[in-house]
């Protein structure tokens, strides 16, 4: 039973940041952009009880984690108002890209100070329960942050992809993904999670989800172990 439990802490401590973090990036570069909605909303708190949706932030994504899916979720939305942003159509994009950058900025960051961690233990060293808990939560903190800034970069209303196509597109386009906005989420559900049911060949997330999850995960497990030296990761 304990041992689930610090498992399921492993797990629930750094979707929270992850996903926290990516929220408020999002309020930071409003603000940054003319926008100080979400600072005069008291938005931009690092607190998690400001920003955690039960059921996105904590049940959704740690099922897809205990599944071996990608991770992903939502906060409670920081809010935005384009009209107060200085050029509301390129602002939007980078306010979109916002999120998903600082969950790879993190992601890296954090590879490095598990390297660092594994370098200071040596070949022989046992880190004691405090710091294998550390060490757990580092690592599931590196997959979920890139699980969620890749999967936030699907070009599909809502998500932070299709606000950053918005901002790269003529209007006449812009305007269509507008009007698809309000019915992305159940296109996407409709995509990813009702037709892979009904034809397994087609199952999206596989094909399309994980192969740069995967490739990212890589990329930082050989920093690691760049930095960690000669030594088993």
């Amino acid at each position: 039973m304990m041992k689930t439990l610090i498992e399921a802490a492993a797990i629930i401590i750094p979707l929270i940041f992850a996903i926290v973090f990516h929220e408020v990036a999002h309020g930071w570069m409003a603000r940054a952009l003319g926008d100080p909605t979400a600072q005069e909303q008291r938005r931009l708190s690092l607190n998690p009880l400001r920003h955690v949706d039960p059921f996105g932030t904590i049940i959704l994504p740690g099922a897809l984690h205990l599944a071996g899916l990608p991770v992903f979720g939502w906060a409670k939305p920081v809010p935005v108002n384009y009209s107060r942003l200085r050029n509301p159509k390129r602002d939007m994009a980078l306010v979109g890209a916002a999120g998903p950058a600082i969950n790879f900025v993190f992601a890296v960051l954090t590879a490095v100070i598990v390297g660092v961690t594994l370098r200071a233990l040596g070949p022989a060293g046992m880190p004691g329960p405090v710091l294998a808990f550390a060490m757990m939560t580092l690592i599931n903190f590196i997959t979920v942050n890139i699980s969620l800034g890749l999967f936030n970069l699907l070009p599909l209303p809502p998500f932070d992809g299709s606000r950053i196509l918005r901002g790269l597109l003529p209007w006449p386009a812009a305007r269509l993904l507008d009007r698809i906005e309000p019915f992305g989420i159940i296109v996407f559900f409709a995509i990813f999670v009702i037709l892979p049911q009904v034809w397994p060949s087609l199952h999206l997330a596989d094909r399309v989800l994980l192969p740069p999850v995967q490739w990212a995960g890589h990329q930082l497990d050989a920093l690691i172990t760049l930095i960690a030296g000669p030594q088993p990761v």
